[in-house]
C-alpha cells in the first residue's frame, strides 16, 4: 500500500461485524479463565493483554500503524515524545555507558541527554551534525551503545545525514536512532537510510490538532544484536527480572528491541498513553497524508515571502534554494520536508517581541507542528535553559523566531505576517 492507503488502513483490520474504527478499550485489566492462561502472558509464552501499563490493543493497533508506515517490524507508543526519547536510549544505554548525539536536536532532548540522563551515569558526546569524518570517528569510544540525530531537527532545522551517520554507527557495531517527528514517515523514512530506531513526538504532526501528547518507537527490525552480543547484555543474555529470558535469542532481530522495552521499561516505569489518547492519534493519523502536503505547500510560498521582506535579516528553511541543506533535504525528502519556518526579524529581540505581539492569525504558543499557525521564541521559552553559547551550538541562535506554518489559506497568514511586520 501507499503511505497515504496505510494512514487510513493499516494497523486495525475489523473482522466480520466488528466497529470499523479502532474501539477503544478503556480498561486497566484483563479477564482470564485460568491462571496458567495468565501465566503464559507473564512469561512472554502467548500474546495477549493482562495490564494496560504494559500492553493495550487500542495502543497497540495505533502503535502497528505507525510501524507500517516506518517500514518498521515492531512499535510502541509512549505517553510523550519526551518518554519515546529516553526509552529508545535506556533501552541500549546504562550507567557506565556512552551516547553520540547530534548537537543540533530539540532543547528538551538536549537537557534530557546532557542533564538528566547524565546524573544515571550514561555520558554522552554532542557532534556537529556537519562534522568532519575524523571528528565524527573519533566520538566512538569502546562503550558508545547508539547515535542519536534528527531528520530535521526542531528548531534549527538541520538536515540530518541519515546515510553517513548509520554507516559509521554500523562500522562501530551500534544502532542509529533518528527522531522523525518534523519529517513523519509521509516525507521520509529513516529505515530506508540505514537508522535502526526511529522515534517520534505523536504530539505534532501524527496528531496534528493540540489534542493529545504522546511518543512512538518503531524497531527496524534490521540490527542483528547477537552479532555485537557482547556489546548489548541486555538484549543478549538473560533477564533475571522476567524469568530470564534473552530477548533477542526469543524474539528475534524484529522483536527484541520493542519486547524489552515493553516487558521491562514500561513495566518499571509506565509512561504509557492512555487508551482514549491513542485513538485520537489514529483520528490525526488518519489525515496525516493530506496535511503534511498542505504544510509543506503553505510553508515554502510563506518562506519565499519572508526571505524576500526587507524587515526580515534572515530565513533559513530547507526547501529554499539559498538554504545550505537544500541539496540534503532534496536526497531525503524530495517530496517536502516540514511546516516549520525560523527567521529573524531585523532589530532583534526588541523586534521580534513587537511583530510577535501584533499577529492575529498566528498564535504564540510553545507548540508546534500542528493545523494551527503558531509563533515562538525558543531562546526565552523552549530553550531557555541554555546559555546563548549552547544555543548557538545547537543552531538556535537568541535571534531565531519559529514560525509553524498550519494548514490555513496561505494568503491569510502571509497577510497576518505583512500586517505584523508593518508594525516593526
Amino acid at each position: 500500500m501507499k503511505q497515504e492507503t496505510k494512514c487510513i488502513q493499516a494497523g486495525y483490520v475489523p473482522g466480520n461485524g466488528e466497529p470499523r474504527m479502532v474501539p477503544i478499550i478503556q480498561s486497566t485489566t484483563f479477564k482470564y479463565d485460568s491462571s496458567e492462561e495468565m501465566g503464559k502472558l507473564f512469561d512472554l509464552e502467548a500474546s495477549g493483554y493482562f495490564y494496560t501499563r504494559l500492553q493495550n490493543p487500542t495502543n497497540d493497533h495505533v502503535a502497528a500503524k505507525i510501524a507500517a508506515l516506518e517500514g518498521g517490524s515492531a512499535a510502541m507508543l509512549t505517553s510523550s515524545g519526551h518518554a519515546a526519547s529516553f526509552y529508545a536510549v535506556f533501552n541500549l544505554a546504562g550507567a557506565g555507558d556512552h551516547v553520540i548525539s547530534s548537537a543540533s536536536i530539540y532543547g528538551g532532548t538536549y537537557n534530557l541527554f546532557h542533564v538528566t540522563m547524565r546524573r544515571m551515569g550514561i555520558d554522552f558526546t554532542f557532534v556537529d551534525p556537519d562534522c568532519s569524518e575524523e571528528e565524527l570517528e573519533q566520538a566512538f569510544r569502546p562503550n558508545t551503545k547508539c547515535v542519536f540525530g534528527e531528520t530535521i531537527a526542531n528548531p534549527a532545522l538541520t538536515v540530518f545525514d541519515i546515510e553517513r551517520f548509520a554507516k559509521a554507527a554500523h562500522a562501530h557495531g551500534v544502532p542509529l536512532i533518528i527522531d522523525n517527528t518534523f519529517a513523519t514517515p509521509i516525507n521520509c523514512r529513516p529505515i530506508e537510510w540505514g537508522a535502526d530506531i526511529v522515534t517520534h513526538s505523536t504530539t505534532k504532526y501524527m496528531d496534528g490538532h493540540d489534542a493529545t501528547v504522546g511518543g512512538c518507537i518503531v524497531d527496524s527490525g534490521k540490527f542483528d544484536w547477537m552479532a555485537h552480543k557482547e556489546q548489548f547484555p541486555g538484549l543478549t543474555t538473560p533477564d533475571e527480572s522476567y524469568h530470564g529470558i534473552t530477548y533477542a535469542e526469543k524474539f528475534g532481530m524484529e522483536g527484541a528491541f520493542i519486547t524489552k522495552a515493553t516487558a521491562q521499561l514500561m513495566r518499571d516505569l509506565g509512561a504509557i498513553p492512555s487508551p482514549m489518547n491513542a485513538y485520537l492519534l489514529n483520528l490525526g493519523l488518519e489525515s496525516l497524508a493530506v496535511r503534511m502536503e498542505r504544510h509543506c505547500a503553505n510553508a515554502q510560498k510563506v518562506a519565499e515571502y519572508l526571505e524576500n521582506h526587507e524587515k526580515v535579516a534572515w530565513v533559513n528553511y530547507p526547501g529554499l534554494p539559498s538554504n545550505r541543506y537544500y541539496q540534503r533535504a532534496k536526497k531525503y525528502m524530495p517530496n517536502g520536508t516540514c511546516g516549520v519556518i525560523s527567521f529573524g526579524v531585523k532589530g532583534g529581540r526588541s523586534a521580534a517581541e513587537t511583530f510577535m505581539g501584533k499577529l492575529k492569525v498566528a498564535i504564540i504558543a510553545t507548540h508546534v507542528a500542528d493545523a494551527h499557525t503558531c509563533i515562538l521564541h525558543p531562546a526565552s521559552s523552549t530553550h531557555r535553559q541554555m546559555s546563548d553559547e549552547e544555543l548557538i551550538n545547537a543552531g538556535v541562535g537568541p535571534d531565531l523566531v519559529r514560525l509553524s506554518v498550519g494548514i490555513e489559506h496561505v494568503d491569510d497568514i502571509i497577510a497576518d505576517l505583512e500586517q505584523a511586520l508593518a508594525a516593526v
